[in-house]
């Protein structure tokens, strides 16, 4: 199945005054093969969407990581040996971004112990255990659904923290470009 990803401008679900209403700013939606050369192609996805946020180098950092280990657990942990589909989701709402990672591999038996720093399932594989930990300190939130059998549901979200600029700050710049004339 090729890699294949649509940008939807508005999510239309509720009616006002008898018109729709947009939930979202703005959507994307990407599908690929359990390939852990797609991670890459995820993460890098998913910061480009985030980018109208108009985030740091932090932030887009911050997202890039928890996205490449939300990828990367879906592919070695939830299809294993087995290729499938992953698909991330993302919304914009106001100055957040939310990203779901899911699959349909096998799903985790115990997402509280799978939560734990440096748990593993696959200790053979050298895999450092961290995975969740990572997600949880570079995300606002992070929440972990997950059914043996059917797969696995990691939504992530970033609150993009916006800098206000002074009227004084405006003046300031305002004078130095003067200045320099």
């Amino acid at each position: 199945m090729p890699i294949k990803g649509s940008f939807l401008n508005v999510h239309l679900e509720q009616f006002e005054g008898g018109k729709m209403k947009s939930i979202y700013e703005n959507e994307m939606n990407l599908e690929f093969i359990s390939k852990s050369s797609n991670e890459a192609f995820a993460r890098i996805s998913v910061a480009a969407f985030a980018a109208q946020l108009d985030p740091t180098i932090e932030e887009i950092a911050d997202i890039k990581t928890a996205v490449s280990e939300a990828v990367t657990n879906s592919i070695v942990h939830g299809y294993e040996d087995t290729e499938g589909i992953v698909k991330v989701h993302c919304k914009i709402i106001g100055n957040s971004i939310i990203v779901e990672v899911s699959d349909t591999g096998k799903g985790i038996e115990n997402v509280e112990e799978a939560r734990k720093p440096l748990y593993t399932s696959k200790p053979n594989l050298e895999r450092s255990g961290m995975g969740f930990t990572i997600m949880e300190s570079f995300m606002d939130e992070v929440k972990i659904e997950s059914i043996v059998g059917l797969g696995t549901k990691v939504t992530m979200k970033k609150l993009i923290k916006k800098e206000e600029v002074t009227q004084e700050e405006i003046e300031e710049v305002l004078s130095q470009i003067g200045k320099e004339q």
